[in-house]
């Protein structure tokens, strides 16, 4: 995808409104802006039609029920209402004290992980990856035990595009007794939803992944677990009390109609050309005159735009500097930009410190082309090339 200077391929970090969602979205910001909690008037009626309207797309997309979806400001709040709400909920009961996440998961995953040990005294476990970044299910089989409250595993990685068995991973947490919680931020463009919500108990999920608008996502609650969920947010009671405040009607029915959209058959072969466009791009990469190593999955079993890849002997942050502003990608999730350490999820895999330093996500879209591929290929080889030339100045 280009924009005016810049060969867009961080995809995973944000994807643009596509048109006929923003399309969906105008008319709710000044003809039909009523407040949806207005109950006493028809402009507030037909707000509130809108919301139930995008609740009952999203659930179509992940094969649940309108009342089983909250709205939230994005993935990010989804998974602390997930986590955070179940475990303060819980943590008057006492025998349910552990709580088992990947080692790969997003940073905000993680940042919980350390709020629920240090705030309310859970017990919390790591399960470690294979160089793939897939989890063992034996080893989750025997971390799991009858205090273990909650699992929490991703279904896409955002860094390296692992996808995991998440029917599996739903057999063996709900055979224990256990509550699986599935961060999906990433799941939308990489695969199937229809039948999310049967394998998991807790779904998070964020519209501006999914060619929706930035600030709003969505968290899915089996409709028998709203109950056990303390609320975060305070206030008039919205959502069945789950998370009070005045739902942003224009965002809601931006992520609706996205959903709507990636909930086609359109869509599903959409995600079979980006594969291959992908696969064309580490093809060309490859017969560059410099190593490149593809971290994580073979080109097969991960998200179908994603591509990290380590560039040995050179430093990820250098080789992005030389390519501004004429091609945009990252050296990992947006969500950890400056902060200056190694990905967690390269370091999981097994790559070393400069391994790690020297990696590059790059992320396609729906609308990436082979022209789009070609021009990127010859950007990268040109500044690995200056960079080479640097090198070589400095030794000499």
């Amino acid at each position: 995808m280009k924009l005016s200077s810049s060969l867009y391929l961080d995809h995973q970090a944000t994807t643009p409104v596509d048109e006929k969602v923003l399309a969906k979205m105008i008319p709710y910001f000044r003809k039909s802006f009523g407040n949806p909690h207005s109950a006493d008037h028809s402009v507030g009626w037909e707000s509130l039609h809108a919301v139930d309207q995008s609740a009952q797309q999203i659930a179509r997309f992940i094969g649940a029920d309108s009342d089983e979806i909250v709205f939230t400001s994005g993935a990010t709040e989804a998974n602390n209402l997930a986590l955070l709400g179940l475990a303060k909920h819980a943590h008057s009961n006492g025998k349910k004290k552990r709580i088992i996440l990947s080692a790969i998961e997003h940073k905000c995953i993680l940042a919980i992980g350390r709020i629920l040990e240090d705030q309310l005294g859970y017990k919390v476990d790591h399960l470690p990856v294979d160089k793939e970044g897939r989890i063992s299910i034996s080893a989750l089989e025997e971390a799991l035990d009858d205090d273990v409250l909650a699992v929490s595993i991703m279904a896409v990685n955002n860094e390296i595009g692992t996808i995991q068995d998440i029917t599996r991973i739903s057999e063996v947490v709900r055979k224990s007794g256990a509550i699986y919680h599935c961060d999906a931020a990433q799941a939308p463009t990489a695969m199937d939803m229809r039948d999310f919500a049967q394998n998991t108990d807790l779904m998070s999920l964020s519209a501006h992944k999914m060619y929706g608008p930035k600030g709003i996502g969505a968290l899915y609650i089996r409709r028998d677990l709203q109950e056990h969920i303390e609320p975060l947010i305070y206030g008039g009671g919205q959502q069945n009390g789950l998370r009070s405040g005045t739902i942003p009607t224009p965002l809601c029915v931006g992520m609706g109609a996205a959903a709507e959209i990636l909930n086609t058959e359109e869509a599903k072969k959409k995600q079979v050309l980006l594969g291959k466009r992908r696969d064309r791009f580490v093809e060309k990469l490859n017969s560059l005159p410099w190593p490149t190593t593809l971290n994580g999955p073979t080109v097969g079993n991960r998200h179908p735009g994603n591509a990290n890849i380590c560039f040995s002997g050179f430093s990820a942050h250098e080789i992005l500097n030389v390519l501004q502003p004429h091609l945009a990608a990252s050296t990992g999730s947006a969500c950890t930009s400056g902060i200056p350490e190694p990905s967690h999820v390269l370091k999981a895999i097994g790559l070393t410190n400069d391994d790690a330093d020297a990696s590059i996500r790059f992320s396609l879209s729906f609308e990436t082309n082979d022209i789009d591929i070609d021009n990127a290929i010859n950007l990268i080889g040109d500044a690995l090339e200056k960079l080479s030339k640097v090198t070589s100045n400095q030794l000499a």
